[in-house]
């Protein structure tokens, strides 16, 4: 028989002479009405703990009124009866770019689940001229790290890949601060080319900020990232990658008509989020940014002699 045991991040706290308190993985306090049922057999049941003989404890009976509390742990997501799957398995995660930033976040997506695979920058172009396979959407992430500013049209192709409904991650170092941009995974998403266009427009800077880009500068000087910033750096990328799955995962139980984890997600969105990391310090902020709408093109011209507004082109006399 499959027993319930209590969901990882909750807990059930034992107050002295009063009624257990559960501790949710949100770190809220809730009350538990135990009914007829004493606290020490609901320990017993969810926790595993051990009888006073210092025995593990049987199997607990399962009385009508201990069914109705573990079935209610179980609806609200504090009991769970299988362990719960990595939030990236079943997510393959293809990762290029220098090792000093690939390296780490190969090894953090790889323990969170994913499978993870090295690719080139042909690859990526491969991947985005492929026939879509809806068995893969929502399924397919690649993150491409740089420790260097972004050679003018290298992300051209990556860009897209949210088109194709696979999700793009990225970042880059300038100077002393590395960039983490948002996390595309759909048609109108934020992509690298959304990210220049909004950071030129935000700093009078512009054409200097423009010219660093385009490599008009003195050789770099650094500082590359540390053993410390990297983790850093791959953290952050990865917690991006199982908002991206846990998202998608949502989608799939909502068209199946199941319930979600209802988990709300803290401060801005991963699609929405581009964050600034200073490598002289480990601190990061956080900047909300919009995808770039296209223009619609300008008219064309109308030619010398032309009256503008007419059906057909009239030649003046």
């Amino acid at each position: 028989m499959t027993r319930s045991r209590l969901a990882p991040g909750t807990g059930i706290v034992t107050v002295p002479g009063a009624a257990p308190v559960l501790r949710t993985s949100g770190g809220e306090f809730l009350r538990i009405d135990t009914g007829g049922v004493t606290g020490e057999a609901l320990v017993r049941r969810l926790a595993g703990e051990e009888d006073p003989g210092g025995e593990p404890s049987g199997e607990e009976p399962l009385t009508a009124e201990l069914a109705r509390l573990v079935e209610a742990f179980e609806a609200g997501g504090h009991a769970v009866s299988v362990p719960p799957r990595a939030p990236l398995a079943g997510r393959t995660v293809h990762v290029l770019g220098d090792p000093v930033l690939t390296g780490p976040v190969a090894r953090c997506a790889g323990a969170e689940g994913a499978e993870v695979r090295r690719i080139t920058p042909n690859d990526v172009a491969e991947v985005a001229r492929e026939t879509p396979d809806h068995r893969t959407e929502g399924r397919v992430a690649v993150v491409w790290c740089l420790d260097s500013p972004v050679p003018e049209g290298l992300w051209d192709t990556a860009d897209r890949l949210p088109g194709r409904r696979i999700a793009w991650l990225r970042c880059h170092r300038e100077g002393s601060h590395s960039w983490i941009e948002p996390l595309a995974a759909a048609p109108g998403d934020v992509t690298s080319r959304h990210v220049r266009l909004r950071r030129l427009a935000a700093t009078p800077a512009h054409r200097e900020l423009a010219a660093y880009w385009a490599g008009h500068r003195t050789p770099d000087t650094g500082p590359h990232p540390t053993d410390a910033s990297a983790a850093l750096i791959a953290a952050l990328l990865t917690a991006d990658l199982i908002a991206w799955a846990e998202a998608e995962a949502e989608a799939e139980a909502a068209g199946a008509g199941a319930g979600g984890t209802g988990r709300q997600p803290s401060g801005l969105p991963a699609r929405r989020r581009l964050r600034r990391i200073d490598l002289r310090d480990l601190t990061f902020t956080e900047h909300a940014v919009l995808p770039v709408p296209d223009v619609a093109p300008l008219p064309a011209p109308t030619p010398v002699g032309t009256r503008a507004g007419a059906g057909a082109a009239e030649a003046r006399p």
